[in-house]
């Protein structure tokens, strides 16, 4: 009985020192040795499906590198306070010049201006080919073909002050209806199948111009500006807190085909998240590069 009575002493006191042992080798949060806390990323974006598709991207690739993702669906003036505030941590649906121009002279001293990550992107109005009519000018001549509508998205959104602005400018006797950027498709889907005359807010890249024949009106007062660009902004900080994501920010560059390939999979009836894991997987080299894995 001693002699089994001393034998669990000692297998006390040697699990006693295991313990105190590991917890010296773990750190007071008992992690394994080498390993590293869970990283976390959280993105703002406008609910255009052009910015759907492309944050949707953008969340799978950062997952790929073991970032646990938090998406925050917002309208464009809250996207740009929010950033500012660092309320999160980027976007890459920042629209220049012309889209979000106001937003950025307002806040723009106060985020972090990554790079562009798309160049070729265009706003303006659209009608499908069928319509008669090229150019904005023309538009107070077929007012009652169009029942004096031009079918716009969220209010406050880029597209909507320019067209307002265009409206202005062009002495054109509309109203300019507010939507959303899936209630201006839908509206355009309904015109196109009964060849309707339709005028809508629209952009490029966008599914619409894959799907149907549409055509921008020339605009030859300039007043949806020459072409646009779309631009990565950070809250302020995030390059010193987070090297590895900024990184991969500075990398992510993709062209208004590639969105549009997203969208159109999305419009067919594929997830946001099924969409953007097809476009990733067909384009294994680009997204290495991105993750800054490419040899």
């Amino acid at each position: 009985m001693m002699q089994s009575k001393k034998f669990t002493c000692i297998l006390v006191a040697l699990l006693t020192v295991a313990c105190i042992f590991s917890t010296g080798c773990t750190g007071d949060e008992g992690s394994p040795p080498g390993t590293t806390e869970s990283k976390s990323i959280s993105i703002g974006y406008v609910l255009w499906d052009s910015e759907i598709a492309s944050t949707n991207v953008i969340k799978q690739v950062f997952e790929r590198a073991g970032y646990d993702v938090r998406l925050i669906a917002i309208d464009a003036a809250p996207l740009y306070q929010g950033l500012a505030k660092g309320e999160f941590d980027f976007t890459i649906s920042s629209w220049l010049p012309r889209s979000h121009g106001a937003y950025m002279e307002e806040f723009g001293d106060q985020v972090d201006f990554v790079h562009r990550n798309m160049n070729g992107t265009r706003i303006g109005l659209v009608v499908p080919t069928y319509v008669t009519i090229d150019s904005i000018e023309e538009m107070n001549e077929v007012e009652d073909r169009f029942e004096g509508k031009i079918i716009g998205i969220e209010p406050g959104a880029g597209i909507m002050s320019a067209t307002e602005e265009a409206i202005e400018e062009y002495d054109l006797d509309y109203e300019l209806v507010p939507s959303s950027s899936a209630g201006m498709a839908s509206t355009l889907r309904r015109a196109t199948a009964h060849g309707e005359w339709i005028v809508v807010t629209g952009w490029t890249p966008h599914w619409k111009f894959a799907r149907w024949d549409l055509k921008y009106l020339e605009d030859p007062k300039g007043v949806y500006g020459e072409g646009e660009y779309i631009a990565t902004l950070a809250r302020q900080g995030l390059e010193e807190d987070d090297p590895e994501a900024y990184a991969i920010l500075q990398r992510f560059f993709w062209t208004p085909e590639d969105m549009e390939s997203v969208m159109l999979d999305i419009d067919d009836g594929l997830s946001e998240t099924e969409a953007a894991n097809k476009w990733l997987d067909a384009h294994p080299d680009q997204v290495d590069a991105w993750l800054g894995r490419a040899g």
